[in-house]
């Protein structure tokens, strides 16, 4: 496993991390599976582990608390996400910080992920949706820096909403953001233009989640695929964007290496950039595992189809089904 350093922080975690949204907060999600597929991952090399409250309302944190239990003699770092007060996802801009964010709150959450890890500091801390309008109030940043003086929380970050990459960029520039965890990957590129320079002028780390577009970058997803009720896809993947997200998956076949699966050419694309610290795909049962680690073996695209997949970049606007 290939690590990089995780911005000032000056941590070196792993370059494929862990995505924990599927081990409690999607239909099928099985606590047997999910542990044995934890384990895997640590015995191949992933060190950086993501999760929420909101993911099962702290089940997942209470499986990932477990996991360092039982590898503590190996650095695991824990990252998760304090929800939004009005329990919302994305925000919206008419949101104010004291809708989602006040004080009490989030130092409530941070106390109740504390808890649910089993855990006496946090390694990164991050506020699951953001507004760049709330970047001067006072509120949040003297909580933040409360948490730290206190010894509650290493390190504090931002989970931008979907198709927002820019939705964060003065609030970096107050100094008490460390890394911010953004959708990257080839379909959205939009976080090169200003965000990931930005990032590197400042040091600030970046975590490119939903690395193969809620799945279309897998190959898997067609124009006939359907849901189980109760999977959230269901409400995300709705015709208008089943159909294009298909025809853009379908576009790539054609330059698809042979021997290389979409899903493998969708990671290698990511840690193609060297701005990003970590990507973190979910992985919820071993093979998963398996094929996600085997990617960070130090090879490379060959530049011939990284300029290639450049041009398969596709900017999107949020949506009411955008989530």
């Amino acid at each position: 496993m290939q690590v990089r350093r995780f911005g000032r922080t000056n941590w070196n975690v792993s370059e494929i991390g862990y995505g924990m949204w599927g081990a409690s907060g999607w239909k099928g999600s099985d606590d047997s599976q999910s542990e044995q597929s934890l384990d895997l991952a640590v015995s191949k090399g992933v060190n950086f582990f993501d999760t929420a409250w909101g993911y099962g309302e702290g089940h997942s944190e209470q499986l990932l608390g477990k996991l360092v239990k039982r590898h503590q003699s190996k650095k695991i770092y824990v990252a998760t996400k304090i929800p939004p007060m009005n329990f919302k996802w994305p925000s919206k801009k008419s949101y104010t910080i004291g809708e989602c964010f006040p004080v009490s709150h989030i130092k409530e959450y941070t106390e109740t992920s504390l808890k649910n890890l089993g855990v006496e500091k946090i390694d990164l801390m991050q506020f699951h949706v953001w507004e760049d309008a709330w970047a001067t109030d006072e509120s949040w940043q003297r909580a933040v820096e409360d948490l730290q003086k206190e010894g509650k929380v290493d390190a504090f970050g931002i989970s931008v909403n979907r198709w927002e990459p820019e939705n964060c960029l003065e609030t970096l520039k107050t100094g008490l953001i460390d890394s911010v965890q953004v959708i990257y990957n080839i379909f959205d590129q939009a976080p090169e233009d200003a965000l990931l320079p930005l990032c590197k002028k400042l040091d600030i780390a970046v975590i490119a989640r939903v690395p193969f577009d809620e799945g279309t970058l897998t190959g898997t997803i067609t124009k006939d695929t359907t849901f189980e009720e109760g999977d959230w896809r269901a409400s995300y993947f709705v015709p208008e964007n089943l159909i294009s997200s298909a025809e853009h998956a379908d576009r790539l076949r054609p330059i698809l290496p042979s021997g290389m699966t979409m899903a493998e050419m969708a990671l290698r694309f990511i840690l193609m950039n060297d701005d990003i610290a970590t990507t973190i795909p979910g992985m919820r049962k071993e093979r998963n595992v398996l094929a996600n680690t085997g990617v960070s073996d130090g090879k490379k695209l060959s530049l011939d189809l990284y300029n290639e997949l450049k041009k398969h970049r596709w900017d999107r606007e949020p949506t009411s089904w955008s989530q």
